[in-house]
């Protein structure tokens, strides 16, 4: 009840109520601001692994004894491990793509075959115009849609594909050029791989890329991509050869190190905010002590004891950081929870687009709020609240009732 007295404003203590206010936003404001960047960053992760690994293998099978001319037995062989879902030969090239307006742009070209094709839902199941018939039957491409935007092209149209190395005649290497029809277009939603990838029929490409009969390797998917490890040993036995196994952790180290790095970065300095807000606290709590001498000697005199007096001044000040840490947490949920939509109204006003899909790969703005992450940020922000609070309440309760009413 004293606690709650302390807190209400008055005219006399307008002052200090302002500043308990200005703890209040502080707190609120970086609690939800933690809450919202974290949760942006892990939607981040999530979004990109799920891309990322939606087109690429979890494990990349590669020889090294011998050419994979019998990929297609040995595909068969790895999809019976427990784990593994699905193993797919496949063909990499780069090539220079051309429409019919002229306009080229750099392309890496995949050969896999039709079945695998459709088994891959990231792109089987976003095809935003044309089919996968042209492609079954060997004579039609797939191709990203902001390949298609750049090209000019549509379902329909022809693509021209340009290799370096190509026909070998007695002058030298001429470059191989050939115009295919484009049966499909797909959008994953990653800039960069709607904007490079074309999918190109497993035989056609072999002939293409002068490597007829046999894959460069093969793109082993699995149920859990975090368990790559334990399935290393049952593929290279079902393997029956020497084979070069690599997964999707080796591959992009390097970008997934940057983004847990910018995380953890950023969440301490984002801590700094709830720390600058919970210092707020500790001198609103000193100059109510000072204000309050005269009701803590009345206080003392009517028999509180210095443990009452400490209570009163430190349940004042978590009030400040618990109601702030909450409201940060509501504040930081509405706005995860409507974070695209945020963004439109921003891009909007200003008239620009926020949050670019040609820089930032993804085409929408995600958020993903992680439970442990959030429990532990509350936990922090209550401590900083707490240990703001300790020193003004002892200082309150070192005061006997004579210094605390010379103090007054």
């Amino acid at each position: 009840m004293v606690a709650w007295r302390y807190l209400r404003s008055r005219r006399k203590e307008a002052f200090i109520s302002v500043i308990a206010g200005f703890s209040f936003i502080g707190i609120m404001l970086g609690v939800a601001t933690l809450i919202i960047v974290m949760a942006v960053m892990n939607g981040f992760r999530t979004e990109l692994i799920s891309r990322i690994l939606g087109i690429n293998g979890h494990m990349i099978v590669q020889p090294i004894d011998s050419p994979l001319n019998d990929y297609a037995d040995l595909a068969k062989r790895l999809e019976t491990v427990p784990g593994v879902t699905m193993a797919i030969p496949m063909i990499e090239g780069q090539t220079l793509a051309s429409g019919a307006g002229g306009a080229g742009t750099g392309a890496l070209v995949r050969g896999v075959r039709a079945d695998d094709l459709g088994k891959m839902k990231s792109i089987s199941d976003h095809i935003t115009s044309g089919d996968m018939v042209g492609f079954a039957s060997g004579s039609g491409l797939l191709i990203g849609s902001r390949m298609a935007d750049q090209l000019g092209l549509k379902a329909g149209d022809t693509i021209t594909l340009v290799a370096p190395e190509g026909d070998v005649t007695p002058l030298g290497v001429n470059p191989r050029v050939k115009s295919y029809a484009v049966s499909g277009i797909f959008e994953i939603g990653m800039s960069e791989y709607d904007a490079s990838i074309i999918f190109m029929p497993l035989e056609e490409a072999q002939l293409y890329f002068n490597v007829e009969g046999i894959v460069q390797s093969i793109e082993i998917f699995v149920s859990n991509p975090d368990q790559v490890d334990q399935l290393r040993k049952p593929i290279e036995d079902a393997a029956g050869r020497q084979i070069f196994l690599t997964d999707w952790r080796d591959r992009n180290k390097t970008f997934f190190s940057a983004l847990q790095v910018e995380r953890n970065v950023m969440f301490m300095i984002l801590t700094l905010i709830v720390l600058v807000a919970a210092l707020n606290i500790v001198s609103g709590l000193i100059m109510l002590v000072k204000d309050k001498g005269s009701d803590i000697a009345i206080l003392r005199t009517m028999g509180a004891t210095s443990g009452a007096v400490m209570r009163i001044f430190f349940m004042t000040g978590a009030a400040i950081g618990i109601v702030g840490t909450f409201a940060g947490v509501a504040l930081g949920v509405v706005v995860c929870l409507n974070i695209e939509s945020i963004r439109q109204f921003f891009s909007w006003i200003s008239g620009t687009t926020i949050f670019n899909p040609e820089l930032y790969f993804l085409s929408q703005l995600p958020a993903d709020m992680n439970p442990g992450e959030t429990i532990s940020v509350i936990l922090m922000a209550l401590a900083l609240s707490f240990l703001a609070t300790i020193f003004p309440a002892w200082r309150a309760s070192r005061l006997d009732p004579v210094q605390a009413l010379r103090y007054e």
